[in-house]
């Protein structure tokens, strides 16, 4: 068999696929999964195809944090989505909000991008815009680490910068130079947003730069802020969000915080969302 016959017949393995979940029809990864020895497979794609839907308890506390908003603020909420890998939360955001508000959705992998793109048109979330690029302190450039997407792993779980306690997602990530590629960066503020009601940070490790490139746009919206936790010194983001003039309202996985002179905080403290 010569080489051009062995190129035409080499497999060529399917990895994103259609899905008909509870929140949808999504392109989905069927390889995005990490199985620990010590604890149950997670990721994105495992958890849609596992169980028809992925934290709808999260994203419901997320859609009742924007319905707040709408009631103190009026019509026109602004979300943006921060890592938002293939659009879950972004295209239920965007759903419910249908003729009064609107997402932004942002992702660094370009593959992982390419779905959730696929996801906002497939679900006609016209309300909804994708962003390839890492939120940062600033705009502009950045090398982040290339994932082969055929081989099991928590691709939403990629760090794009390594630290010395790096999480293992299911295959081995290579930082070296050689191996990195170049993306887009973009800071919340170099968005110029006219206005903008929720932020959701979840950027594996880098949510005190994404809110450090948030400052001005903080400062004049106060939107309320939904931030991950897992990969930071949660003290330090707190102090941080309260020098800021925010109130933790809840303090798991994810941090929210909702500004002290927000109207929306009164409804929210008399609602599900107390203060610890």
């Amino acid at each position: 068999m010569n080489e051009q016959t062995s190129d035409l017949t080499t497999s060529r393995k399917i990895a994103f696929v259609l899905a008909a979940t509870d929140q949808g029809t999504l392109i989905v990864n069927r390889f995005d999964r990490h199985q620990t020895p010590s604890a149950a497979a997670y990721g994105v794609g495992h958890e849609l195809l596992s169980n028809s839907a992925y934290e709808p308890a999260e994203i419901n506390r997320v859609l009742s944090l924007l319905e707040a908003r709408r009631r103190c603020h009026g019509a026109g909420v602004v979300a943006i989505d921060c890592g938002a890998n293939i659009g879950v939360h972004a295209v239920q955001w965007a759903k419910h909000m249908t003729g009064w508000g609107q997402v932004v959705a942002i992702e660094p992998q370009e593959r992982i991008y390419y779905a959730l793109a696929g996801n906002i048109a497939l679900n006609n979330c016209f309300n909804a815009r994708a962003l390839h690029a890492a939120v940062t302190s600033r705009a502009g450039t950045m090398k982040i680490p290339s994932l082969n997407y055929c081989v099991p792993t928590s691709f939403g779980s990629l760090e794009l910068t390594q630290r010395s306690d790096t999480e293992p997602i299911g295959q081995p990530i290579d930082y070296s130079e050689n191996s990195l590629v170049e993306i887009q960066t973009v800071s919340l503020d170099s968005l110029g947003m006219d206005r903008t009601d929720l932020i959701k940070i979840d950027v594996e490790g880098m949510e005190p730069d994404a809110l450090e490139g948030a400052r001005e746009t903080i400062k004049r919206h106060h939107p309320i802020l939904v931030v991950e936790m897992i990969k930071n010194d949660r003290q330090h983001l707190r102090s941080w969000l309260e020098s800021f003039g925010y109130l933790p309202l809840q303090d798991r996985s994810n941090l929210v915080a909702v500004h002290h002179s927000d109207k929306s905080l009164q409804v929210l403290k008399s609602t599900k969302c107390e203060s610890e």
